[in-house]
């Protein structure tokens, strides 16, 4: 019984907790404060009435929130791919922790798009954990704070240094796979969409800092991401706290000082998320225990597409929902959202290991080529045992545009941090099958008008045949 409790709350979304707990509070407080106005133990009551009704409210609402989405209408799509391994997919959402949005995409006759989800499982209260798909919005983040400080002589381009301002933070002074050798907010965007790089992430964070990230997304309508945990293995506290950094010209002349910060703002974090029946702890001990997500970075599956959504069509979201960003800087992002490893000079990646389809889970499984006439705009993760991929999809020669969006956990043996997830077994064929099977009804359904994709032509770099430097063969993504 109280294990069902446990696992249908972690179903249930923050913002809900927070509508939820606020009543009450609110109810106490007006109906009983006067009552007890002189009993010396007023607080103590408040805080007993405050949980105890916040759980008896949480209870009450379970059958009614806990419910996921599936569209009838995806679920015809999907239950036409005869695919033994899909199939079985589909027919245990839960153990695979599967959850799907598949966006279709309509063009008027003056090219506006209109956008309708369609769902599969989905349940924006169903934890997945996130891993590198958080490096797309940071990389947004990123290019709003440049624009919004105002500062003569700092953009993406510019050089910059980071201190290490307080306990276990690293320094970095340059970056070899930079033409000037020296790191750059576009040069971590560069490599945290074409290779997921680690590190691009972890300076990102620090350049917007946990405060600025978390209240920007909320500001925007994204109210249950929660982004506190940068890829260092640093603790709660030490992730509130991000470097010094010193925007530079090339001659190493200071142009600007951003000081360390610290993030002072709390966080509502749900119900206890624990994944798996064992896992290994830093030390690589075994630890007989599932893994505690409650405190890890969290968003839901549709804020992942609406975010997307609103960087590659701005105009089709709330002017609150967008973010700040130049012209410049929206063909930068749709360049390095859908340019290949084999297509870029610096950095300059071992395409024998980083393939085309590397990061574009909906066209990886086989071979490792991409379709000429295809391009993916997005964003994938994996870590834990979980595979997640957001991506908007464009066929130049057959007319055909859609975003699809999707989480899995493939992990057999319940066991976290062995390095031993079934990835190439079930994870990766399954995504190749989901993505071919949208693909496929794309091509084939009506349209009363062809969409001009023009917008998506990008004139991509070209590898210098001449360029002789060793290529990068180690990334930590």
């Amino acid at each position: 019984m109280v294990d069902g409790v446990h696992k249908a709350t972690q179903r249930i979304s923050p913002s809900l907790c927070r509508l939820l707990y606020d009543s009450v509070v609110d109810q106490i407080e007006t109906r009983t404060l006067s009552a007890i106005l002189f009993f010396p133990f007023r607080i103590m009551y408040l805080q007993a009435m405050r949980c105890f009704y916040f759980i008896i409210l949480l209870l009450i609402h379970l059958s009614v929130f806990a419910q996921r989405t599936s569209d009838p209408f995806l679920k015809n799509i999907l239950e036409k791919n005869l695919d033994s391994l899909f199939q079985q997919v589909l027919n245990d959402p839960d153990t695979y922790r599967l959850q799907v949005i598949y966006t279709r995409i309509d063009r008027d006759k003056h090219n506006k798009p209109t956008f309708q989800n369609y769902y599969y499982n989905y349940d924006p209260g169903f934890y997945f954990n996130p891993a590198s798909t958080v490096k797309m919005p940071l990389a947004f983040l990123s290019l709003e704070k440049l624009n919004k400080m105002h500062v003569k002589g700092v953009n993406k381009y510019t050089s910059m240094q980071f201190d290490s301002s307080h306990e276990k933070q690293v320094k970095l002074y340059a970056d070899t796979s930079s033409q000037n050798k020296l790191p750059s907010i576009a040069q971590f965007i560069r490599k945290a969409f074409l290779v997921s790089d680690n590190d691009a992430y972890n300076r990102m964070y620090q350049f917007v800092g946990q405060q600025g990230i978390n209240r920007s997304l909320h500001e925007k309508g994204y109210k249950d991401v929660r982004i506190t945990r940068q890829f260092m293995g640093f603790t709660t506290e030490q992730n509130r706290h991000t470097n010094q950094i010193r925007f530079i010209n090339d001659d190493g002349s200071l142009i600007y000082l951003q000081p360390a910060a610290y993030n002072p703002d709390s966080f509502f974090f749900p119900p206890p998320i624990k994944i798996g029946k064992a896992h290994y702890d830093r030390n690589d001990s075994l630890v007989n225990e599932p893994i505690d997500f409650t405190y890890a970075n969290s968003l839901s599956v549709e804020d992942y597409q609406r975010i997307l959504q609103s960087v590659l069509f701005p105009s089709s979201v709330p002017k609150k929902q967008r973010f700040s960003l130049a012209e410049d800087d929206y063909r930068f992002l749709y360049k390095y959202l859908s340019q290949y490893p084999s297509e870029t000079n610096y950095p300059k990646y071992d395409t024998s290991k980083f393939y085309d389809s590397f990061v574009k889970f909906y066209f990886k499984y086989g071979s490792h080529q991409m379709p000429d006439q295809v391009r993916v705009f997005n964003k994938v993760g994996w870590a834990y045992g979980f595979l997640t991929d957001i991506s908007y999809v464009v066929d130049f020669k057959n007319n055909v545009e859609f975003m699809l969006t999707a989480t899995m956990y493939v992990n057999s043996d319940g066991i976290l941090n062995d390095d031993k997830y079934d990835y190439d077994s079930v994870g990766y064929p399954f995504l190749y099958q989901l993505g071919q099977t949208i693909y496929r009804y794309e091509l084939q359904r009506d349209r009363a008008h062809k969409p001009d994709l023009s917008k998506f032509r990008i004139p991509y770099e070209q590898r210098d045949i001449n360029d002789k430097r060793p290529t990068i063969k180690d990334v930590d993504n």
